[in-house]
């Protein structure tokens, strides 16, 4: 049923990583966060696969990575070009799409400028516009990985996106993060980094037409519960589902958000 594979597509614009995994007749398509910048998808088929197993019977699912070499000041909105470009590669079009944190904010523009690509759109722990929140994490984040401390990066990610409950047990495990994946460069990072300040869609999120789901964490120390409020606010008939005391890293803690997920993809219509 998992039917795992790793792929690397070229491009015109360059080489992209992707996996692969499902056998589901519907094809649901993940967009991962800023993390990418650290280390793509390369590999990791067969452990996403099992983390997310519960969509392999009805979905095929693909997981894309942003293109291996970013150039400097590449914004979300290229990023999804990029992603359009993959999907036309790949024959994919009118997907399920599932954007996390900055994989969101790609998904937002992929929906407004490629509309017939989207059927659903499931927008998690993202914003449309900066905020003073956001902002004062990328400039710590940026900081850290000039320094070229992987470990600091992953501490300090650990610290926000996780609820007090997680963050005691997860800071048993602390003595490991950073011990292993550690980029020769930091550049596809910072590069992500600086195009989450960057990203603006809000006066453009009315366009999006595909029905809409909105998923955040009150307790966001990354984004905000309210980036996502106001995303919901401007997507025309957008469902917007709040966790309760949870933060940026809900799609890993709460345990029924892949049936959320799984749920609202499966409206689509054959």
């Amino acid at each position: 049923m998992l039917h795992a594979k790793n792929g690397r597509l070229t491009l015109s614009i360059g080489e992209m990583d992707y996996i692969r995994f499902g056998s589901g007749s519907r094809t649901l398509v993940m967009l991962p966060g800023v993390g990418d910048g650290l280390k793509t998808v390369r590999g990791m088929a067969l452990p996403f696969a099992l983390m997310y197993r519960k969509l392999s019977r009805d979905f095929t699912v693909y997981v894309f990575s942003r293109r291996v070499r970013l150039a400097t000041g590449m914004t979300t909105r290229d990023m999804a070009e990029d992603v359009s470009l993959a999907l036309e590669a790949l024959g994919l079009s009118g997907v399920c799409l599932v954007g996390v944190s900055q994989g969101g904010m790609i998904a937002q523009w992929l929906a407004i400028d490629h509309p017939d690509k989207v059927g659903r759109l499931i927008l998690t722990v993202t914003l449309s516009r900066p905020n003073p929140t956001v902002r004062d994490v990328i400039s710590r984040w940026s900081d850290i990985a000039q320094r070229g401390d992987y470990r600091g990066i992953m501490l300090d990610t650990a610290e926000r996106s996780y609820s007090k409950k997680r963050l005691k047990k997860a800071r048993l495990s602390y003595r490991f993060l950073g011990s292993f994946g550690k980029p020769k460069s930091f550049d596809r990072f910072l590069i992500q980094a600086a195009s989450c300040v960057s990203h603006d869609t809000y006066e453009l999120l009315p366009r999006i037409s595909c029905p809409t789901l909105v998923i955040g964490g009150t307790d966001d120390r990354i984004v905000t519960g309210e980036a996502s409020r106001e995303i919901a606010c401007q997507i025309p008939g957008a469902t917007l589902y709040m966790y309760e005391g949870l933060g940026h890293g809900l799609y890993e803690e709460a345990t029924d958000f892949l049936d959320r997920v799984r749920e609202f993809c499966l409206w689509i219509r054959e």
